[in-house]
This record gives structure tokens, sequence and C-alpha cells, in this order.
């Protein structure tokens, strides 16, 4: 009977331990979620866009995403500043080569605590063919019950800075007239 007992308890606290390291997969929702990023421009303005056709996955056993990992990918074509002259050159081969290289992705290798619900993000950045090791800004902005679907939804953003030459984008056109460096937020709801 002791060994009976004992067993059941191994197992329910095998049962337990299995619960609570299941891997929850989220996906990003397209209505409540964007990807932009700014540049200046001659030193004096700013131009900003966004990425239009993209798709993010988080995948966490945790509660509070401290083990999460993040998958990104985008279509370079759906690069959106509001002009349409300028979006087809940055398609281009001077600066994304979009039909080459249509896909840009980031896969998240390490995420470290960096404060209450922020984190440091470190992971692969690829654009244009070109691979990066990039480290970016991530805070967890909470989890709420969706009062339409009674889902659950967690929201984040995420900040960031790259260097466009790193990925041999618009190597033509030097500063100062487009800075190297360009910045990055994201915002999203997510969805499991």
């Amino acid at each position: 009977m002791r060994k009976l007992s004992l067993a059941i308890i191994a197992f329910l606290s095998l049962a337990a331990f299995t619960a609570s390291t299941v891997q929850q997969l989220w996906k990003s929702e397209k209505a409540h979620s964007e990807i932009t990023f700014a540049i200046n421009h001659m030193g004096i303005s700013q131009v900003s866009g966004t990425l239009d056709d993209f798709a993010v996955t988080i995948n966490s056993s945790k509660e509070d995403f401290s083990d999460a990992v993040i998958e990104l990918k985008a279509k370079a074509s759906s690069i959106n500043t509001r002009i349409e002259a300028r979006d087809n050159h940055l398609k281009s081969a001077d600066f994304f080569e979009a039909e080459k290289f249509p896909e840009i992705a980031f896969k998240s290798t390490k995420i470290s605590p960096a404060g209450q619900n922020k984190y440091t993000l470190e992971g692969d950045l690829t654009i244009k063919g070109v691979t990066k090791s990039t480290t970016l800004d991530l805070t967890y902005n909470g989890t709420v019950k969706n009062p339409m679907n009674q889902a659950q939804n967690a929201g984040f953003t995420l900040t960031g800075r790259i260097k466009r030459s790193d990925f041999g984008i618009g190597s033509k056109f030097p500063e100062p007239m487009l800075s190297d460096e360009v910045r990055i937020t994201a915002s999203g709801e997510f969805a499991k």
C-alpha cells in the first residue's frame, strides 16, 4: 500500500510539473499590432514607416513570459511610408531588394529580466539575407481576458535600434542624407 501511495504521489508531482512547463503558443492579432521604424533624413527631419504584412508568435510556459521565444516574419514588400514613389524605391535594389529577399525575420535566442515586466531580448535578425545578433528592449504590458471572445490576450511593446549598414541597406545614401541608425518600435496584442 505504501508503494502504491508513493507511486501516486510521484505521478501527481510529475503531472503537476509537466502541466506547469507546457509551452503556450501566442499569435499576434493583426488589428491590434504594428511594426514601425524611423530614420533621420538630412539631419533635420524624421521619416517613419511601417511593415504592414507580418506575423509574430510567442512560445512561453511561464505567466510572466520570462522564458519566451519570439519569432517574427514580415514581408519586405509591405513597407509603407505613405509615399508610393519612396516605398517603391525602398523595395528596390538600392535598399531592401524585396523581390530577391522577400522576408525579414527575427528569432529570439535569449530573454533576460531588466526590471519589473521589462526584458532584454536577444536574437537573430535577418534582412536582405544577412543575419546579425540584435538586442532589443521588451516590455510586457499584461494579460487580460478579451470580453468579445473570452480569450486571453497579452500585450507587449518592443523598442530598439539597428544600423542599416549592418544589413547592406541603402549603401549609396550615406549620412547625413540618411542616418545609419534606424529606430524600431513594435506594439502588439497576442492571443493563445
